[in-house]
């Protein structure tokens, strides 16, 4: 009996034991994900500049516009090439008409002629100024193609922090509206109140849900639009350490408009599309000058070798390109007309998102100094008396919508005050650079 009950202590010590190890290894699991909860934290999220560099060097079609640039500076040794030698090369037998006797034997003989274009220094010229700004032109679009890139990449973030930060606010309005209907439950049950304000606050709960849920759904989808702009380079759940309270710091309008002139990229891109329309209008006159070919040639036949040299001038006498040269002109008014109507239009949409901004700026102020407050003030006034009932469930819940409407009505201008700085830095090519 003794050495019975002996076993079945060990045993119960065994299995103590196995417990003490297993919850100790819970335990040791759960200390390292707060650890590594702690870790991830403490090394923050991503910030909006991240975001845009990340998306900037990812993004296929900011490849594609580079390859544009290659593209153009490709056309520049094209258009730098010399011409090159023609060689033509001509044998045969000579077949006799006369007897033999008086022609002496038949022969072989053999020509070869050498051509050689001598190019025009001002058409060759104008053609390699042309493709210059062709160069130009392109990296133009790459800059445009990158600034418009980075301002929606920025835009971006900042509508999945208002999406993020709406969805908290519906998480707490439902956290709120499910204790207000306990406590009218209890209320119901004890026979205090009537039982319309239970259904009026199961009616109000489920809204509250309904919103919470549209809420989290929105917050998804413009993490999914995020990701789509930087081609999946995000981690799937990504977190961004920004909010949309941060400080929008710009030069004054007037230093505005005096950078827009030496940095918009559509205004630099026109310039140069200006620069080359020109060039060819330079090189279509200049073609009309003769063209020179300087010619060898080289005979040979079983009694003679003869050595020629000359000339070969071709001159525009009939048709001297006057199609070409007015296309030309045609193109580069139209290309200068675009430019001033453009340098007008950016300069009105630059004010255009200052004015934007300066709205914004004073919606936010008006929001922040004091109408939030004295919505939450008042919320908290109405929740207190009616937890002491003095005050029904309608006036929490009015004054509760009065706090949802105003929150977010700050969260939006919050939001448009982020995109009208977008705004401008997009039209001052105003990035961080891969």
């Amino acid at each position: 009996m003794t050495q019975l009950m002996n076993h079945e202590h060990s045993f119960l010590s065994l299995l103590c034991m196995q417990k003490i190890v297993f919850w100790s290894f819970l335990a040791g699991i759960a200390l390292f994900a707060g650890v590594n909860d702690s870790l991830q934290a403490a090394e923050g999220g991503y910030r909006v500049t991240d975001i845009q560099r990340i998306g900037l060097q990812a993004n296929g079609l900011l490849r594609a516009a580079r390859s544009q640039v290659d593209i153009a500076s490709a056309e520049v040794i094209s258009a730098s090439a010399f011409p090159n030698p023609e060689v033509t090369f001509m044998a045969g037998p000579d077949s006799r008409r006369l007897p033999e006797s008086e022609t002496g034997p038949s022969s072989m003989q053999r020509q070869v002629t050498v051509s050689q274009s001598l190019e025009n220094p001002f058409v060759r010229r104008a053609r390699i100024g042309a493709a210059e700004a062709g160069v130009e032109a392109s990296r133009a679009n790459l800059e445009q193609a990158r600034a418009d890139l980075a301002a929606q990449i920025r835009v971006s973030v900042y509508e999945f922090l208002l999406r993020r930060d709406l969805a908290m606010m519906e998480s707490d309005i439902h956290g709120l509206m499910g204790e207000i209907q306990r406590r009218i439950r209890l209320s119901v049950e004890s026979g205090e109140t009537a039982r319309f304000e239970l259904i009026r606050a199961d009616t109000e709960v489920m809204t509250a849900a309904s919103r919470k849920e549209a809420a989290f759904l929105n917050t998804e989808r413009a993490r999914v639009a995020l990701l789509k702009l930087t081609a999946g380079a995000l981690p799937a759940e990504f977190n961004v350490t920004a909010s949309l309270g941060d400080p929008v710091d710009l030069p004054s309008l007037e230093a505005l408009r005096a950078e827009l002139k030496a940095a918009n990229p559509e205004i630099l891109r026109l310039e140069a599309e200006q620069n080359r329309a020109r060039l060819r209008i330079d090189q279509e006159r200049a073609s009309v000058l003769p063209s020179v070919d300087v010619l060898y040639s080289n005979f040979q036949d079983k009694q003679f070798t003869s050595n020629t040299a000359g000339l070969s001038v071709r001159i525009p006498l009939f048709y001297q390109r006057r199609g070409e040269v007015d296309a030309a002109v045609s193109d580069a008014a139209r290309v200068r007309e675009t430019l001033d109507y453009r340098r007008y239009e950016i300069d009105r949409l630059l004010e255009s998102a200052w004015q934007a901004m300066e709205i914004a700026r004073r919606r936010v102020e008006m929001f922040e100094g004091g109408i939030v407050k004295e919505a939450e003030a008042a919320l908290r006034v109405a929740e207190a008396a009616f937890r002491l009932g003095e005050r029904g469930f309608i006036e929490v819940l009015d004054t509760q919508r009065v706090l949802r409407n105003t929150r977010s009505e700050l969260l939006q201008a919050q939001f448009e005050l982020q995109s009208a700085a977008a705004e401008i830095d997009r039209l001052r090519a105003h990035y961080p650079k891969e």
